[in-house]
């Protein structure tokens, strides 16, 4: 189901070379094509970091649901926190 295509609207191109698309779309990040010189498709979109793209893998959604898993059934503690700590000056001397 598609919603229904508003009326073009006229804007005028700034000194500086912008346009305003309204309030409704501040701080969004948009896709901008040059489809031909002065016909402009202009889309919302979401940007991936690069380093954080791996998580929209299957691989990579399986491996955190799974570290989610882990850490929901391993709920932290400090418990042993003295003897690891102790370990840890005993192997750094």
């Amino acid at each position: 189901m598609f919603a229904a295509i508003a009326s073009p609207v006229v804007k005028l191109v700034g000194a500086n070379g912008q346009i305003s698309l309204g309030k409704r779309y501040a701080g969004r990040q948009v896709l901008l094509e040059e489809r031909e010189p002065g016909v402009w498709l202009v889309r919302t979109a979401t940007v991936i970091p690069d380093n954080e793209r791996w998580l929209h893998t299957p691989q990579g959604a399986a491996d955190l649901a799974e570290a989610l898993d882990w850490a929901r059934s391993h709920p932290a503690s400090d418990a042993q926190a003295d003897a690891l700590l102790q370990r840890l000056r005993d192997d750094a001397r």
